[in-house]
């Protein structure tokens, strides 16, 4: 159980950090591409409304850097005067027919006259006013009757843009590494409260198991030899024996459910026929469902075999057995599969009911969780059977659920590894 809870707080860490991490840097990459988005649109935009060029001066706009011809107003603040001469671009004039009439390439090298007549049919036949072609950012700009589409090589953008996708993805994977061995390191640590608390539960529960058997065995014999004298028509001895059977029973569980618990269970795993197991068994209950007018119907596929403790294993089939034959309805039905299911075996009981809580079925494999607590004094169980049923999956490598398909139902299904 600790071993789970801590492999469980270690994931549940690894996890959070893991979510912070990428929203951060999904955040700072959706900003950082959204700035290359927008300051490749401003200078589109502003050599789209310069006819394939940037402003100079005298040409009407007012500008703040005086230091060059090019004007950049529509540019932020900190854009380097040099941006005109640092652009590479290339514009391709379409007509009202699809067909290419000019190409100016003379501010880009990477490109020819035929390269650029390529993008731009690319570019025409997707139908979209801007976009990325490549490592181009385009935009088409509609005159009387031609198009004009203008190519800025963004290339350098792009690339840094990828560099810091990269590192950033690198550093997140490197934190998250980091956070993971630390929580390995400090789990344990952290554990350790929680370890020693249910350790001694486990150790109270054993050692007061057995000093309560001192007692319960005492009053037992003591109501023998008052029976001896009063008789066997004695109803208080008779109900003083019948609560330290309960007793006894219960402390039987409760010490063999405390046992199954440790990390290294006490189980004799051999290998034996477990089809014959589960029919002996459920054969016990045939009697007892005929007498409350029940329909029980055992299903077995032959020749199952498992590596496992026979006696936990009957002790399974007959908590879940009892269990359906305690909580299901009157004249209800009750059915025992067992089959092979790939390299395990698979275990279904079935028993029909008045009522299901379907929300309270995690909680059916809790120590003294009663599903129908009216029916206390009916069915005479300690609400602890499926928790040993439970333990004893998984000594076995096992896992163990319960279902409800109408809540009219319940199926508890355990597989076991072989």
């Amino acid at each position: 159980m600790i071993k789970k809870l801590r492999r469980k707080f270690i994931a549940v860490s690894v996890l959070s950090v893991f979510l912070v991490l990428t929203v951060i840097m999904g955040a700072i990459n959706i900003l950082n591409y959204s700035r290359v988005v927008r300051d490749s649109d401003t200078v589109l935009n502003m050599l789209a409304e310069n006819d394939g060029q940037f402003p100079k001066r005298g040409s009407g706009f007012k500008h703040r850097n005086r230091s060059s011809d090019w004007l950049f107003d529509e540019l932020s603040p900190d854009t380097s005067p040099e941006l005109a001469y640092e652009s590479r671009f290339f514009t391709v004039r379409i007509s009202a027919d699809g067909v290419a009439t000019s190409v100016d390439t003379g501010r880009i090298a990477a490109v020819d006259t035929d390269t650029a007549k390529e993008y731009a049919k690319e570019v025409w036949a997707d139908g979209d006013t801007s976009g990325f072609l490549s490592n181009y950012r385009y935009l088409k700009k509609t005159d009387d009757c031609d198009t004009v589409i203008i190519f800025l090589d963004c290339r350098n953008r792009i690339n840094s843009f990828r560099t810091f996708l990269i590192y950033s993805v690198m550093v997140s994977l490197a934190g998250m590494v980091a956070v993971a061995g630390l929580v390995l390191l400090l789990s344990k640590m952290v554990m350790k409260p929680v370890q020693e608390s249910y350790e001694k539960q486990k150790s109270f529960i054993t050692d007061a198991g057995h000093e309560i058997k001192t007692p319960l065995t005492i009053i037992d014999a003591d109501a023998t030899i008052l029976e001896m004298d009063c008789g066997e028509d004695n109803e208080w001895i008779r109900d003083i024996r019948a609560q330290v059977g309960r007793l006894s029973a219960l402390t039987k569980d409760l010490i063999y459910l405390s046992r199954m618990e440790e990390e290294k269970p006490q189980v004799q795993m051999i290998d034996f026929p477990l089809s014959d197991v589960i029919t002996e068994t459920a054969q016990s209950f045939q009697s007892l469902a005929k007498v409350q007018q029940k329909t029980f119907a055992v299903e077995v596929e032959p020749m199952l075999n498992l590596c496992g403790d026979e006696k936990a294993i009957t002790q399974l089939i007959s908590i879940l057995l009892d269990n359906a034959l305690k909580y299901s309805d009157e004249n209800g039905t009750i059915s025992l599969r067992a089959h092979a299911k790939g390299r395990s075996v698979c275990i279904e009981v079935y028993n029909t009911a008045e009522h299901v809580d379907t929300s309270a079925l995690g909680k059916l494999f809790d120590r003294f969780y009663r599903a129908d607590k009216s029916r206390n004094s009916q069915t005479g169980g300690y609400g602890i059977g499926l928790s040993i049923a439970k333990a004893v999956v998984e000594a076995h490598r096992g896992k163990i659920s319960a279902s409800s398909a109408d809540g009219k139902s319940l199926t508890i299904t355990a597989i076991l590894g072989r």
